[in-house]
């Protein structure tokens, strides 16, 4: 339900290489959206994978790393393809065809946390869909908020955000502080926040995560204690067989107030995700890339 930049250093951009990105992502979208959608989305999903081998590379050690099937890196890209599709169709869907996109599974867990009237934690990850999960909430119940890292082009970031907010959906950017996420839980909002990537030493620590120390930052479960809001695990995955998304709300985990045992427990939550739904995390994340001190490096950096 959030996002991350893949385009560099912001500083080191020039307009150029801004506008070049920007038109090449929106005829991406442009013939995806009108194509054979399925087949395209697979052809520039391929075309990523083979133009930036690093990604499969960094696949391949994870895998090492966590006794993972490497098998599941061609679900990876997949999988990819089926989100590119879905994005490129946002324009397309609304609450009458909603349906033919995704379903809920577990809605009665966030039903319930609504019911308290302290808000709603998503403690979501980059599993399945997680751009349609928010888009789809929106439309199915309520919009929410969802917190973002903007994107270091501007362009490709105003054409992300503008989907995102279509349904009504509230972008609190990194930036923005904390004091949104206050006022959306005080009023009894849903926020969304993405708590499965790598975060360097002076702002995280280090939990358990497929039998790996993996470096977290504290601040989801901080937040979680101090307003006494829900966390509810939350993730739309792809059913072959329903040839749709399923977006599942898991059970609440139970936040006790200990930072490290609450954080641990969420992380756990998002490892079970995984395992059921491997080929459809990205896998292409340096997820374990800060490491404790004296420890060397994972990635051979």
């Amino acid at each position: 339900m959030t996002a991350t930049s893949c385009w560099g250093a912001a500083g080191l951009r020039s307009a150029r290489r801004n506008r070049l990105e920007y038109w090449l992502v929106r005829v991406i979208l442009v013939t995806v959206s009108r194509g054979p959608t399925r087949f395209l989305g697979g052809i520039y999903a391929k075309l990523l994978d083979l133009c930036v081998p690093k990604l499969r590379r960094v696949a391949r050690r994870n895998c090492e790393l966590t006794g993972m099937d490497p098998r599941v890196i061609d679900g990876v890209f997949r999988s990819i393809g089926r989100m590119l599709v879905c994005f490129a169709r946002f324009p397309r869907i609304n609450r009458e065809n909603v349906g033919d996109w995704i379903r809920y599974e577990g809605f009665e867990h966030y039903a319930a946390a609504k019911a308290k009237g302290k808000g709603v934690l998503f403690a979501t990850l980059h599993l399945g869909n997680w751009e349609l999960s928010a888009y789809a909430h929106a439309l199915l119940t309520e919009p929410m908020h969802i917190v973002v890292r903007p994107l270091d082009n501007p362009l490709l970031d105003a054409l992300v955000r503008a989907r995102r907010m279509a349904t009504g959906n509230i972008v609190i950017g990194k930036t923005d502080g904390i004091r949104p996420i206050y006022r959306a839980l005080a009023a009894n909002q849903a926020v969304g926040i993405l708590v499965d990537q790598n975060v360097g030493l002076d702002d995280g620590l280090f939990v358990n995560f497929f039998g790996k120390k993996a470096c977290v930052s504290p601040a989801f479960a901080k937040l979680a204690a101090r307003t006494g809001t829900t966390v509810i695990p939350g993730y739309a995955v792809w059913s072959e067989a329903e040839r749709k998304y399923i977006l599942r709300f898991d059970p609440p985990v139970e936040i006790t107030g200990n930072t490290l045992i609450d954080t641990q427990r969420i992380q756990n939550a998002l490892e079970r995700a995984i395992r059921a739904y491997p080929d459809q995390w990205l896998w292409i994340h340096r997820r374990w890339k800060t490491r404790p001190w004296g420890e060397p490096p994972l990635y051979g950096e």
